[in-house]
């Protein structure tokens, strides 16, 4: 399996193209999962260039353009596309 370059730039604008080019591909936000590392959670939570309306809290989950987040758990942030949230 080939392994994804190493992210540049914010994780905010990073998971926004991805979450948009899977849209594209006809993938319903609802079938996608961020699994973020605690590090991206917490620079997305910090992000002061993000709207308001692009994270959510809603019953103890996080979301991210609509795409339920993952906290922890994993070495390396991912945009899971094969889970239903």
């Amino acid at each position: 399996m080939a392994r994804e370059p190493a992210r540049r730039g914010p994780a905010s604008a990073h998971f926004r193209k991805q979450i948009e080019a899977a849209e594209a591909d006809g993938v319903k936000r609802d079938d996608m999962l961020l699994r973020l590392t605690l590090s991206d959670v917490s620079h997305l939570k910090r992000d002061r260039d993000l709207a308001v309306t692009d994270i959510s809290f809603k019953d103890g989950v996080m979301r991210y353009l609509g795409v339920r987040v993952e906290q922890g758990g994993v070495t390396d942030s991912a945009l899971d596309l094969t889970s239903k949230a």
